[in-house]
């Protein structure tokens, strides 16, 4: 069936209508964006610039977690925060499948890098002599090329879905996005097919991807009882930080997508933890628990500083 969409725009009602709410929204989410923002790319500048930890395949991988983490948050964030300042929210249908898009782009792609910083933990700990010889800079490389492929073809199989529903009725979307469910509500059909479409390439995706990780973060906790009590609270405290941005990304990915039906009253609220605050706390686990990352942060400063006084 050919698309007959004649909706050229979507009307978003956000988070708040009261004016006075939206103000302050406003300021808790500019300070959030700018927050996040920061944050991440400090990650990433600290690790380009600190060949110890550029050597490391797990901070190889966490330069591209904290990239992914600043997409995110710029995909959603930014069009939030200009639309406090406007009653009438509006999105063109090609902006908003754009947005679709991007959205589950960056976090296909994260899922994925996730998994492979697992698969790092689990080399590191369980297989630590053959550590180097698994764990090139060949295979680190091919895992982030597989992370944007398969984050590609899950985000162009989202569009596709969408592409195919025909849009002719009300455009308002109780939504500060473009999102899957709020879409499918609005669609002139008969939905269900799509809404399981949507759990077989999103949900359902989110729930093998967490199982999987949860028993490798479960089979490298067991195997921690032959190691030193040093080489355990290493490890527990790395593992730690995994485990954390795992639940995370997982668990809101889960309640919004792993569900039967596209009526969900905390959807506006999950998504938001998911899309804004959590590329906000990522950084935020990965430097407070990470004496390296602090390490590297204080001599990447105290470096800055003294270029900026010979200067």
């Amino acid at each position: 069936m050919q698309n007959q969409s004649f909706v050229t725009e979507f009307i978003l009602l956000g988070l708040s209508q009261n004016p006075k709410v939206e103000k302050i929204l406003f300021v808790v989410f500019l300070l959030v964006y700018i927050a996040t923002i920061g944050g991440n790319m400090i990650i990433v500048v600290t690790i380009i610039y600190s060949p110890a930890l550029l050597s490391s395949p797990m901070y190889f991988f966490l330069i591209f977690l904290s990239f992914l983490d600043a997409c995110t948050s710029s995909t959603v964030t930014p069009k939030m925060i200009v639309d406090f300042f406007y009653e009438r929210k509006t999105i063109s249908f090609e902006c908003c499948i754009t947005q679709l898009f991007t959205s589950h782009f960056f976090a296909g792609v994260e899922v994925i890098i996730l998994t492979s910083m697992a698969y790092d933990r689990y080399v590191a700990i369980c297989k630590p002599l053959h550590y180097s010889s698994i764990m090139t800079r060949r295979l680190c490389g091919t895992l982030v090329m597989v992370a944007w492929t398969g984050g590609f073809l899950h985000s162009i199989t989202q569009v596709i879905f969408t592409l195919q529903l025909p849009f002719c009725g009300p455009n308002f979307i109780d939504h500060f996005i473009c999102d899957l469910f709020p879409l499918l509500q609005l669609a002139c059909t008969d939905t269900h097919i799509f809404v399981i479409l949507v759990f077989a390439n999103s949900g359902s995706f989110c729930i093998i991807i967490f199982s999987l990780l949860i028993v490798s973060y479960g089979v490298i906790l067991f195997s921690l009882r032959g190691h030193s009590s040093e080489g355990r609270r290493k490890a527990l405290s790395t593992c730690g930080s995994h485990i954390t941005v795992m639940i995370l990304f997982f668990v809101p990915c889960m309640l919004i997508y792993a569900r039967p039906s596209s009526a969900f009253s905390f959807e506006k609220n999950t998504l938001i933890f998911a899309s804004v605050l959590t590329p906000l706390f990522n950084p935020m686990v990965y430097t407070f628990r990470n004496k390296e990352m602090k390490n590297a942060i204080r001599k990447m400063c105290r470096k800055l500083l003294v270029d900026s006084d010979n200067f």
